[in-house]
């Protein structure tokens, strides 16, 4: 089969994924359209502002996606077409689904933070780890993310425009986005990132059909399951630790709260949270099959990953498939991805470190207050080698995502109504995230991977065992008409 067949499959899976199980799952949760949103009830005019449906979804898109649905599945590409799979089949019944929790969940409890959705849900000693977790993730994503598109501009612009200016220009963007009212500087700038998006989106789409109808472009080895990493590192767990964002991450829980706050109407849930994931699934699609059609076989994938990064493929494939021009729209259009995840997620740091302390954001003051001493500590962190943060990171995204899924099944449990949509991607995921940190030989315990495999299943059945016996028991000081 060749790669234009592939990819327009999974395409065609994203969407009815949408239409049907998008639906299903709305239906399950219960969305009340006649339910006042926090937008209403608690308008702010900073945090809380309710915005119209497209720029809702438009920001919810761009929050959730930065440079993971373009550079994790461009290294889950060297397995081969198993990476296609699990974008679908993650983004539908998984990663969609965590969004839709995670999202509607902070509607019905007023806007809250991923700590305290997880607390009402799983208890009080994972709502405060959680609270630690979260934070410290989301300041670390938002200094990464400056580092990503900082490095591509660079290779754009003059020599006088060079790494550590690019570094400086995103941080002071950054605090600007952080402190500001919602609609004031996300609001009005995402729009323009959202137009360059998708011009990069539709772009490499339409050029990987032209090269591909010219026979340039085809899949190295269209067997679906066949392992083609040249290290021949297992499908199992590490496909599914490496293409994050794009399939299922734990980052997008930290933020869909942002647009549960600026949402007029629960009955937008499914577009706005299950819809937006789709949407970045089909991003991941895309660079996916660039990764694994664009080169001539898995090592030279690797090779030019080995160059430069997950980067160093988009610049070049970017380049000569659309052009100079095309090229530098594209290149900037995954340099949107990144600067638009990155503000949100000091935003989020800032407004979780908030909750926590019941500290009012209405006023600049307090907001300078938090902002001024979580960038300072941003910036010093820049200047750290994450090399071996990354290597961490994708576990920790998607072990923040199996604890989400464990919370969305309770809260549905508890309610007499289908938990099965989060229990059953909630125990998958948490064999996985057991299973990697079991073998990974540079972070994780180096264990055999047939062994590690095994304590992975095994603490699925505990948790799920555990979960079936405890998930009805109510949480103390959780809301009760939610």
């Amino acid at each position: 089969m060749s790669n234009s067949m592939y990819f327009i499959l999974a395409t065609v899976c994203l969407f009815v994924g949408y239409i049907v199980y998008g639906g299903i799952v709305s239906k399950v949760f219960g969305a009340q359209p006649e339910r006042p949103t926090p937008a209403k009830t608690m308008a702010d005019g900073v945090d809380y502002v309710e915005m119209p449906t497209w720029k809702v979804w438009l920001v919810q898109l761009l929050n959730i996606a930065g440079v993971g649905p373009v550079f994790g599945p461009i290294l889950g590409a060297v397995w081969g077409p198993s990476a296609l799979v699990w974008i679908v089949i993650g983004t539908i019944f998984a990663g969609a689904v965590h969004d839709f929790m995670a999202g509607m969940l902070s509607v019905r409890y007023n806007g809250a933070n991923v700590p305290a959705i997880v607390g009402y849900n799983l208890g009080n000693i994972a709502k405060q780890v959680m609270r630690v977790f979260a934070v410290v993730l989301l300041v670390l994503v938002g200094v990464v993310f400056v580092a990503a598109p900082a490095g591509l501009l660079a290779k754009l612009t003059p020599a006088t425009f060079n790494l550590t200016f690019w570094v400086c220009v995103i941080f002071a963007y950054y605090f600007i986005a952080t402190i500001m009212p919602i609609d004031k500087i996300i609001g009005n700038f995402y729009p323009v990132f959202g137009a360059i998006l998708i011009i990069m989106a539709v772009g490499m789409t339409v050029m990987m059909f032209v090269e591909s109808a010219n026979g340039t472009m085809e899949f190295y080895n269209s067997a679906v399951w066949a392992n083609q990493n040249p290290k021949g590192a297992p499908i199992f767990p590490l496909v599914f630790i490496t293409i994050a964002c794009g399939a299922l991450s734990g980052f997008h829980a930290t933020q869909s709260p942002l647009m549960a706050r600026c949402m007029a109407n629960e009955k937008l849930g499914k577009p706005v949270f299950y819809g937006s994931m789709v949407a970045e699934g089909f991003i991941g699609l895309v660079w996916a099959t660039v990764g694994m059609s664009f080169y001539h076989g898995p090592e030279a994938l690797q090779a030019a990953i080995a160059a430069g990064g997950p980067g160093n493929v988009v610049t070049e494939s970017s380049m000569a498939l659309m052009g100079s021009v095309g090229g530098v729209l594209a290149i900037l259009g995954v340099v949107v991805l990144p600067i638009t995840s990155g503000d949100t997620a000091f935003r989020a740091a800032r407004l979780t470190i908030a909750e926590a302390f019941n500290y009012s954001q209405k006023g600049i003051a307090p907001r300078l207050y938090l902002a001024v001493p979580m960038f300072l500590i941003g910036i010093f962190l820049s200047q750290v080698d994450f090399t071996i943060i990354w290597r961490y990171f994708g576990w920790a995204n998607q072990t923040l995502a199996t604890i989400m899924l464990w919370a969305g099944a309770a809260y549905l449990m508890r309610r007499d109504r289908c938990h099965w949509l989060c229990t059953v991607p909630a125990v998958f995921m948490t064999a996985v995230c057991v299973s990697y940190i079991c073998y990974e030989p540079t972070m994780g315990f180096a264990i055999s991977i047939d062994i590690s495999n095994i304590v992975g299943v095994i603490a699925a059945i505990v948790a799920f065992v555990a979960f079936m016996m405890l998930g009805r028991k109510p949480v103390a000081g959780a809301p009760v008409n939610c």
